[in-house]
């Protein structure tokens, strides 16, 4: 009597990934498309043959849709959509091997592999002019003012001059590369009458100012190492005649009369004169025309 027997393969044996644990570093400007993860890395296997499904999610708020797999039957994870360091710098997924589809009544075994996704910033924005004036609390944009300063006519300074808001000072906004900063005078600067410290940004002069015309200087910042990564400050230089004294009251006290129930922006008038508004007035021996 021959007797034949079939051995059933019983779903007695789980998923199992090569490595259930992974670490990525990502540079922020990554093109969407790009593979993070390739398959052979992702694909888990089974003893009892079974086909495997996939399925991926993230652990961490607000990064869900960056990060996705190429199918259901195919781990390779790649990048969906555009990072940005500034709305987060880490994540992390969580990679599901399953022997039945996720609708499959019959019982499932699954395996989990988790990868850590580090994102690092990459030199993506020029130089920032210092102070910024942020947009709406958004770190992100930086909006500089011109500087201004003033210089005496026909008198020529040493020291670095005194600049508003601030000196001349920029950064490199990717914070974690922080590039050196390079500063030069690309416009503006007629007879070179002043220069730049291509390492302090200060600007001294060269040589006198004989003229009361104004200079309009265009200062610019530039990466050590990626030149095509600058910004551009407006400088305004004032030329204005040379001040040995400083104003002063025509008199050191001003007495004034009001009266109850005037309304709104009526005239102060001076007291025992109350038909003679008060005026408040300086002088300055610098400007006696003034």
């Amino acid at each position: 009597l021959e007797i034949l027997v079939t051995i059933l393969n019983e779903n007695d044996n789980s998923p199992v990934f090569p490595q259930p644990n992974l670490t990525r570093d990502v540079l922020e400007d990554t093109e969407v498309g790009t593979t993070i993860v390739a398959r052979e890395e992702l694909s888990a296997t089974d003893a009892d043959l079974d086909t495997i499904y996939y399925e991926l999610t993230t652990t961490v708020q607000d990064t869900d849709g960056y990060f996705a797999i190429r199918g259901v039957n195919n781990p390779e994870i790649y990048l969906q959509k555009a990072l940005d360091y500034d709305k987060f710098n880490s994540t992390t997924l969580l990679l599901y091997a399953r022997d039945r589809p996720v609708t499959s009544p019959d019982h499932t075994k699954t395996a989990t592999a988790t990868i850590t996704i580090v994102i690092k910033q990459s030199d993506t924005r020029a130089p920032w002019f210092l102070p910024c004036n942020y947009v709406y609390n958004d770190t992100s944009v930086c909006i500089s003012s011109p500087y201004s300063g003033r210089v005496n006519i026909s008198e020529m300074s040493t020291d670095p001059l005194l600049l508003e808001p601030g000196p001349i000072y920029a950064v490199d906004p990717d914070y974690t590369i922080s590039d050196r900063i390079v500063y030069s005078i690309v416009g503006g600067n007629t007879d070179e009458v002043f220069a730049v410290d291509a390492d302090t940004g200060n600007l001294t002069m060269n040589k006198i100012v004989t003229s009361p015309d104004s200079f309009l200087l265009q200062v610019m910042a530039t990466q050590l190492s990626n030149v095509r990564k600058y910004s551009v400050a407006t400088v305004v230089i004032k030329v204005i005649n040379k001040s040995d004294y400083p104003p002063y009251f025509e008199k050191g006290i001003y007495n004034g009369t009001v009266f109850v129930g005037l309304p709104q922006k009526s005239f102060v008038y001076q007291a025992g004169d109350p038909s003679t508004p008060l005026v408040i007035t300086a002088m300055d021996k610098d400007f006696p025309d003034v």
